[in-house]
C-alpha cells in the first residue's frame, strides 16, 4: 500500500491538477464545471466557474491558466459506487480550448475549430518554453461510432493553431520531454504511449503510413486504460492509469520503471511541485480526491509553473 495524504474527498470528478507556490493546487473538475484551489489544510476557493467542463489545465508565460474545455460532453453515472462518465451528454457545447485569468477568473475563448475542423472534446495541455500550447483532443462517442481527435499546437493569442497528429484513438495526456524534442501522446482505450519528434515550432517529423508502430514507444503487459501523464526530471514518463487506477513511470526508451498501484481506479492524473519537485499530486476521479505523496524521483519542473 502506498503512503498518501488526502487533501480533500468531495471534489467532483478532478483532473488537470496545478501545483502553486504555496503548496496548494488547482483542479479541474469536470462534472462540477469549475476551476477549484485546494490549500494545503483541505480548504477550498473557486477560481473560475466556466460554461462546458475544465478537463486539462497548465500555466502559460503571462501567468493564466490555459484550459482544455470539453464542452460538458459527458453524461455522469456511479457504476459501482465510483462516479465516471458513462455516456455522451446533451447539453455538449462544443470543445475549445481557454485562457482564464485566475485573479479575476476571466474566460477567454482561443480555438474551437482548427483547419476546419471543430475541436470535440479537448483533454490535456502542456506549455512549451516559448510559450505556445500544445494539447490533444481526446475525440467523441456516439451511441454506435467514435469520431477521432489527435494533438494539435497553438499559439497563446489565439492567432494560429494547427492539426500536428492525426488520428489519435482516444488521445489523452500530453507531455514535453525536457530538452522539448520529443511530445508524448498517452491514448486511453489502447493503453498505448506515442512519442513524437518536434522539428519546430508546432511541427512534427512525419510518420510513415507503412508503419504506424514507429512512433509507439510503450504499450505494457496487461489490461490498462491510460489517461494524463507527467515528466520527470530525468525524463521518465509517469502515465496514469484507469481500471486499473495505477501510475505507471515508462523510460525514454519505452521500459516499464514501476507501476505504483492508486486507490481508486480512475486515477486520472499526476503533477510535480514542493521545493525539491518530489511532491506528487494526483487526482482520484471515481472518489473525488486529491491525494500527495511523496515520489522517488523529482518531477520535471514545468515552464512557467507559479515557484
Amino acid at each position: 500500500m502506498i503512503n498518501y495524504k488526502t487533501l480533500t474527498a468531495d471534489l467532483e470528478f478532478p483532473e488537470g491538477p496545478v501545483a502553486m507556490e504555496d503548496g496548494s493546487v488547482i483542479v479541474c473538475e469536470i462534472k462540477a464545471q469549475r476551476l477549484t484551489r485546494v490549500y494545503p489544510d483541505g480548504t477550498k476557493t473557486t477560481v473560475a466557474q466556466l460554461e462546458g467542463a475544465p478537463n486539462g489545465a497548465a500555466f502559460g508565460a503571462d501567468g493564466a491558466l490555459y484550459i482544455c474545455n470539453n464542452g460538458d460532453g459527458f453524461l455522469w453515472g456511479a457504476p459501482g459506487g465510483m462516479t465516471q462518465p458513462v455516456g455522451g451528454s446533451d447539453t455538449f457545447s462544443g470543445g475549445r480550448i481557454e485562457r482564464v485569468d485566475i485573479e479575476t477568473g476571466e474566460v477567454t475563448e482561443l480555438y474551437r475549430t482548427i483547419g476546419g475542423n471543430d475541436l470535440l472534446m479537448p483533454n490535456d495541455i502542456v506549455v512549451a518554453r516559448d510559450g505556445s500550447l500544445y494539447f490533444t483532443d481526446h475525440g467523441m462517442r456516439t451511441a454506435r461510432s467514435f469520431l477521432h481527435g489527435g494533438a494539435y499546437w497553438g499559439a497563446p493569442d489565439g492567432s494560429e493553431a494547427r492539426e500536428i497528429a492525426y488520428p489519435i484513438t482516444t488521445a489523452n495526456g500530453i507531455g514535453l520531454s525536457p530538452d522539448e524534442e520529443t511530445l508524448y501522446v498517452s491514448e486511453t482505450e489502447t493503453g498505448r504511449l506515442w512519442y513524437y519528434q518536434i522539428t519546430g515550432q508546432g511541427t512534427l517529423a512525419p510518420t510513415d503510413p507503412s508503419n504506424p508502430s514507429a512512433t509507439m514507444l510503450a504499450q505494457l503487459e496487461g489490461f490498462k486504460r491510460y489517461d494524463s501523464l507527467a515528466v520527470e526530471e530525468c525524463g521518465n514518463i509517469c502515465v496514469a492509469g484507469l481500471t486499473p487506477g495505477c501510475i505507471t513511470v515508462i523510460s525514454p526508451e519505452g521500459k516499464e520503471v514501476e507501476t505504483i498501484e492508486m486507490p481508486d481506479p480512475f486515477s486520472t492524473n499526476i503533477c510535480f511541485g514542493g521545493d525539491d519537485m518530489k511532491t506528487a499530486y494526483i487526482t482520484l476521479s471515481g472518489t473525488g480526491r486529491l491525494i500527495e505523496m511523496q515520489w522517488p524521483r523529482p518531477g520535471l519542473r514545468l515552464n512557467f509553473q507559479r515557484f
